[in-house]
């Protein structure tokens, strides 16, 4: 069983989990997206491959995308979902992930948790005997990048090798899966975090062993020529202390039209929301005409309904 920081796939012989893009080969990924395309396109007449089955999600954070795409993709293939948030359960008054874990496996067919620790999700997957899927963890978010790889593929065709992305901003879990879908789909990813917030060293270690991954302080040289430009809240869930810190320190990183004015000729801009216009990003980029933000968004329930199908059908 891996002991990195950055998942697991569980042990010898038991169930597919997907805690990370490392857990799956580029080729599976690229299998599912396709399949994921391919459900959005044929919408009300994709069969319900999942009728009978039940999804157990597991929030110790709170969600609006996570939460309702994952729902609605359930349902839409036929099959049902209970919510065990943290003020409703035992999950919040201390019970191990261990037992959690063993007790859900009796209930449900897989399980998706967001929460804080990617050591939680591991924990939960090692003493699941069903799929687990990891919906966010403070490490990463491999769910997101689904939809934003989807989004992508939809913008430019199957091939992304020459297709280059521009992360700006913090090193944070969106930044750390961004790295893992480049090393899994080919295309070169250039990432330009203030100092003090670059990414983990072990990703970036692994990105550049597995992609052309550039690390820079300059957004503007990341952003030049790129075809996809990308970024996060200055302060995700957590960090509301470090706000006045945090805006001082990504001053110079807010995506705005001059940043996109660098960027390809048919570039397009990502978000994985929730946005806050005026911070990390302008109303005139997130709303323009170059933004696939909400394309992005629907995508969430498209590439997990795959997912789930590929971890839960039959």
């Amino acid at each position: 069983m891996s002991t990195s920081p950055e998942g697991t796939t569980g042990g010898i012989g038991g169930p597919r989990n997907f805690l990370s893009l490392r857990d799956w080969g580029g080729e599976e990924l690229a299998e599912m997206i396709s399949h994921a395309i391919r459900i959005k396109t044929a919408h009300a007449r994709e069969p319900r491959p999942l009728a009978g089955k039940v999804l157990g999600m597991v929030f110790r954070k709170s969600s609006t995308r996570t939460r309702v795409s994952f729902q609605a993709a359930m349902l839409g293939a036929g099959g049902h979902s209970i919510v065990i948030d943290a003020q409703g359960s035992h999950v919040g008054r201390g019970e191990s992930a261990a037992d959690t874990a063993r007790v859900l496996s009796r209930y449900v067919d897989g399980v998706m948790i967001r929460t804080f620790g990617q050591g939680e999700v591991e924990e939960f997957a090692k003493h699941a005997s069903v799929p687990v899927i990891n919906g966010l963890t403070d490490l990463l978010h491999p769910c997101q990048l689904l939809a934003d790889v989807m989004t992508m593929k939809e913008a430019f065709g199957s091939n992304l090798k020459g297709v280059p992305v521009a992360w700006i901003g913090d090193g944070n879990n969106m930044a750390h899966s961004w790295i893992h879908a480049a090393g899994r789909f080919g295309f070169p990813l250039r990432l330009a975090c203030p100092e003090g917030y670059d990414p983990d060293p072990s990703i970036v270690e692994w990105g550049r062993a597995n992609a052309d991954i550039t690390l820079t302080r300059d957004p503007h040289e990341a952003v030049e020529g790129a075809r996809v430009v990308t970024t996060d809240t200055w302060a995700s869930m957590g960090q509301e202390d470090e706000k006045e810190e945090r805006e001082a320190a990504f001053a110079g990183y807010r995506v705005d039209d001059a940043m996109m004015e660098r960027a390809a000729g048919d570039a397009i801009f990502l978000h994985c929301l929730p946005a806050y216009r005026g911070s990390e990003v302008t109303a005139s980029v997130i709303d323009g005409p170059r933004s696939r933000v909400f394309d992005e968004a629907e995508n969430r329930m498209h590439a997990q309904k795959a997912l789930l199908i590929a971890l839960l059908g039959s």
